[in-house]
């Protein structure tokens, strides 16, 4: 895999454009957090050949506003030029692989087919639950999308209004709400065995 810097979002857009499948890394230099996203993707440079474009947000203002990715880092995956979804924070090597494979993507093997689940975390950047929550979620190679809703009132009142309740973590697997990290309910709802 070749790692590509780019300085611009019209630098990525072209890069981008004519693969079906690519992915961006949104890290900032000298964080302890996203030299680790980058260190774990370089590490697998080796191995597969993927189509995957770094920024430092440093020194690149313009990609994280236009797509709305307030976090670094962040891998961001594009389909089709389209950005289907968005892994934030240091993963396992073994989490970068199956998300740069195509490989259990919002799926969890069940017998011999995968089904897709649709994952939302709530969090709040200070829930130390939340954390938790998120790594067992990787480990587990379930992607999901995180909402803040520290910072998204919006959101906050759709979660308040889905679940009755205010606290943090919450996650919602293919429509059901789940208040806290409730392992034995989140293992149930995903078939992780």
């Amino acid at each position: 895999m070749k790692i590509t810097e780019v300085k611009s979002y019209s630098e990525l857009e072209a890069g981008i454009s004519s693969l079906e499948r690519s992915f961006l890394l949104l890290y900032k230099g000298g964080t302890e957090q996203s030299e680790c996203a980058l260190g774990r993707i370089k590490e697998l440079a080796d191995e597969e050949e993927h189509s995957v474009f770094a920024a430092n947000v440093n020194n690149v203002r313009d990609i994280h506003s236009k797509l709305r990715v307030t976090n670094a880092p962040s891998l961001v995956v594009f389909s089709g030029g389209e950005v289907v979804n968005v892994i934030k924070g240091c993963q396992t090597e073994s989490a970068y692989g199956s998300i740069l494979s195509g490989r259990a993507i919002g799926t969890v093997p069940s017998g011999d087919s995968k089904k897709t689940r649709r994952v939302t975390v709530y969090t709040t950047p200070t829930c130390s639950w939340c954390t938790t929550l998120k790594t067992y979620l990787n480990e587990n190679n379930v992607s999901y999308r995180e909402v803040n809703v520290a910072a998204d009132t919006a959101a906050a009142t759709a979660m308040v209004s889905k679940s009755g309740q205010q606290g943090v973590p919450q996650t919602e697997i293919n429509g059901q709400m789940i208040v806290g990290f409730d392992k034995n309910r989140i293992n149930q709802l995903l078939e992780i065995h």
